[in-house]
C-alpha cells in the first residue's frame, strides 16, 4: 500500500510515553535503561534496536500492555506484521482501553491479506478516529479489504470518501483512481456477460476502443449499434468523430467524406447538435467552402454560445472571405473562454495585421510565441480532441 507504516506515530508516542513513565517510577535500574534506550532508539528511526530494548523491557515486565503495544508499532514498522498482530492481541488482553490498538490491528491484519478480520478495525478507523493520518491509512487499507473481498461497491463508497476528505493528496488520488477503474471494468464485464448483443453492449465497447485509439474496431461497434438502433442520438456524430480520427493517422480523404456524411445525418436528426455541426464546419473550412463552414459554425455557437473551437473556426472563416472585422468578437470571445489557447492568439494577430493595428497584432503574436513555447516545454503530446469532444484548432502559418 506505499505508505502503511506512517499511521503508528501517533499511537508510537502514546506508548513510549506511557512506557516511560512507567520506568521513571520503576525502582529497577534496567528495566529504566532498556525503556529509555528503546524510546530513543525509536525516535531515531533504528526501530531493530528498539525492537531488542522492548523485547528485553517485556520480558522483565510482561504486564505492561503499554510496552506490548510499543512493540507492535515498531513490528509493523519493520513490516513483521505476523508479531504486530500478537503484540496487539497481548496488549489489548492486558488493557482493553489502550486507544488505537484496533486500527493498527486492522492495518496489519490487512498486509497478511486477512480481510474479513481486519474490517472491523479498519471501518472503525476510518468511520470514528479523530487522527487524520491513522483515519486515512484505515481509507486505503479499506479499499484494499473490499477490493480482496470483491464488495468493489463498498471499495467505491470509500474512495469516494477519501476523495472528499484528501482532495490533493497523491496517493489518494492514485488509489482511488485504482479502484475507479476496477469497477468500471468490473461493470463492463457484467454488462458483456448479461447483454453480450445488446446496444448498450457495443456502445460500451466503440467508446472503450475509441478512447485507446483502436479507431477502425470502433468503427465496426459504432455501426453495430446503428444497425440495432438507426435513430439513437449522438452515434452518428461518435461514427463520424472516430472517422476523422483514423483519417489523421493516415491522411484518408474516403475516412473524411464519410465522417461528413455521419456528421450530416446527425443533424438531420438533431440539428441543435453542436458538435456536429463545429466538425462539419471545419471539414468544409479546411476544404475551402467558406460560405458553407460559416452557416455550420454559427449554428454551432447558435446552439452552445461557449463553444471556444467554433468561434475559432468561426474567426479563421471570416478572415478568409476578408470580413477581419467581424472576426475580432469571435476572438476576443474565445480568448475570455481560454486565454491559455495559442491558436486564439495566432489569429488575433493575423486579424489585427488585416485591420492595420500593428501594435496589437505584435502583442498578439508575442504572447502566442510565449504559449507556443511553454506548449513545447511540456512532456507529452496534446490529444486530437478537445475536452469537449471536438476537433482542435491548430495554427497553419500559411493559411488562415
Amino acid at each position: 500500500m506505499g505508505q502503511t507504516l506512517r499511521p503508528s506515530l501517533a499511537l508510537a508516542a502514546c506508548c513510549v510515553f506511557a512506557a516511560l513513565a512507567f520506568a521513571q517510577t520503576n525502582s529497577e535500574d534496567a528495566s529504566a535503561r532498556y525503556a529509555a534506550a528503546g524510546q530513543q532508539a525509536l525516535a531515531a528511526g533504528r526501530y531493530s534496536e528498539a525492537r531488542t530494548n522492548y523485547q528485553k523491557l517485556a520480558k522483565l515486565e510482561p504486564g505492561i500492555a503499554e510496552i506490548h503495544a510499543t512493540l507492535a508499532v515498531i513490528d509493523f514498522k519493520l513490516r513483521d506484521y505476523e508479531l504486530a498482530v500478537g503484540e496487539i492481541q497481548t496488549a489489548q488482553r492486558l488493557k482493553p482501553s489502550l486507544p488505537k490498538l484496533d486500527s493498527l490491528l486492522g492495518m496489519a491484519q490487512a498486509e497478511l491479506g486477512r480481510f474479513a478480520e481486519a474490517l472491523p478495525g479498519l471501518e472503525k478507523g476510518f468511520k470514528q478516529s479523530t487522527d487524520a493520518e491513522v483515519r486515512r491509512m484505515c481509507g486505503l487499507q479499506l479499499e484494499r479489504a473490499y477490493t480482496g473481498l470483491k464488495r468493489d461497491s463498498k471499495a467505491v463508497e470509500v474512495a469516494m470518501e477519501l476523495n472528499r476528505l484528501y482532495p490533493d493528496d497523491p496517493e489518494i488520488l492514485y488509489q482511488t483512481g485504482k479502484i475507479y477503474g476496477n469497477f468500471a471494468f468490473l461493470t463492463m464485464q457484467k454488462l458483456a456477460e448479461v447483454a453480450p448483443s445488446s446496444v448498450w453492449r457495443h456502445l460500451a465497447a466503440a467508446e472503450a476502443d475509441e478512447s485507446q485509439g483502436s479507431y477502425s474496431l470502433a468503427i465496426t461497434e459504432y455501426r453495430q449499434v446503428l444497425a440495432l438502433e438507426p435513430d439513437r442520438p449522438g452515434v452518428h456524430y461518435r461514427l463520424g468523430r472516430t472517422l476523422l480520427a483514423r483519417s489523421y493517422q493516415g491522411t484518408s480523404a474516403q475516412d473524411t467524406a464519410e465522417a461528413a456524411k455521419e456528421f450530416e445525418q446527425e443533424l438531420q436528426r438533431d440539428p441543435t447538435n453542436a458538435n456536429a455541426s463545429y466538425e462539419l464546419g471545419e471539414i468544409r473550412r479546411k476544404g475551402g467552402q467558406f460560405d458553407e463552414a460559416e452557416k455550420l459554425f454559427e449554428a454551432a455557437l447558435k446552439n452552445y454560445p461557449n463553444l471556444e473551437e467554433a468561434h475559432l473556426g468561426l474567426a479563421s472563416v471570416l478572415l478568409s472571405l476578408q470580413k477581419p472585422e467581424l472576426a475580432l468578437p469571435h476572438l476576443h470571445q474565445a480568448i475570455e473562454l481560454n486565454a491559455q489557447n495559442e491558436v486564439a492568439w495566432y489569429r488575433l494577430g493575423q486579424v489585427q495585421k488585416a485591420l492595420g493595428n500593428t501594435a496589437d497584432q505584435q502583442r498578439a503574436l508575442a504572447e502566442y510565441r510565449r504559449l507556443h513555447d511553454k506548449a513545447n516545454q511540456q512532456i507529452g503530446i496534446e490529444p486530437v480532441f478537445s475536452p469537449r469532444e471536438v476537433t482542435k484548432q491548430t495554427v497553419n502559418p500559411n493559411a488562415q
